[in-house]
């Protein structure tokens, strides 16, 4: 029988691009025989801000039975797939808040250990997202995570290019995901979920 995976998909996504990245890597994972939770992260804006933007208000009436993420789900995973739009080349304040809050599991070590990698959008193809997930993978080499990124290994990456995650060029939100992301999507959360199977099963044996 397989060795089980906990495969934690957490996510922040103002206009629904990166939600909707988000629920193809979940529904990967599952399909690859991950058990999946797929968890948002709470938003910081005020709602005037969410409300002057239709694709925004839209998304979080869409998302809002999703629940939010806590530390538990951190502590559940066996791998964590980490996604965010790009601020400025950087990841959302959102997603940071909730990276920023773990500090007491980092220092008890219970975030090391664990499978990591990410996923992000933009709205140009230039416009930050290798800086945007190297950005985020600074916090798995802190957390002493195992990073899993998709690189050149499967044909599909030579289309998209991006060995650092799955990204998307959404325009203004007006570029809808499709199926080369998709196949991103699904590349690598069949990564992530045999690489996590084979740690974990290899570190199972060794105890």
């Amino acid at each position: 029988m397989p060795t089980s995976v906990n495969v934690a998909v957490i996510y922040y996504s103002s206009t629904g691009t990166v939600a909707a990245v988000a629920e193809a890597i979940a529904k990967d994972a599952e399909n690859a025989g991950a058990q999946v939770r797929l968890r948002r992260a709470a938003e910081l804006a005020p709602q005037a801000a969410i409300d002057s933007n239709p694709a925004w208000a839209a998304n979080a009436k869409a998302t809002a039975g999703i629940p939010e993420v806590s530390p538990d789900d951190m502590i559940w995973a066996d791998a964590v797939i980490l996604g965010t739009p790009t601020r400025y080349g950087n990841v959302t304040a959102q997603l940071k808040q909730f990276l920023d809050t773990l500090g007491g599991l980092w220092q008890a070590g219970q975030l090391a250990d664990k499978v990591y990698s990410g996923f992000t959008s933009t709205s140009t193809a230039h416009g930050g997202q290798e800086s945007t997930l190297l950005a985020l993978y600074n916090t798995v080499h802190h957390f002493g995570g195992i990073l899993v990124a998709p690189g050149y290994t499967d044909p599909s990456k030579f289309v998209d290019g991006n060995p650092y995650g799955t990204s998307h060029v959404a325009g203004q939100g007006d570029i809808p995901v499709g199926e080369q992301t998709l196949t991103a999507a699904r590349v690598q959360a069949e990564r992530v979920v045999k690489f996590t199977r084979a740690i974990k099963t290899g570190l199972a044996a060794e105890n």
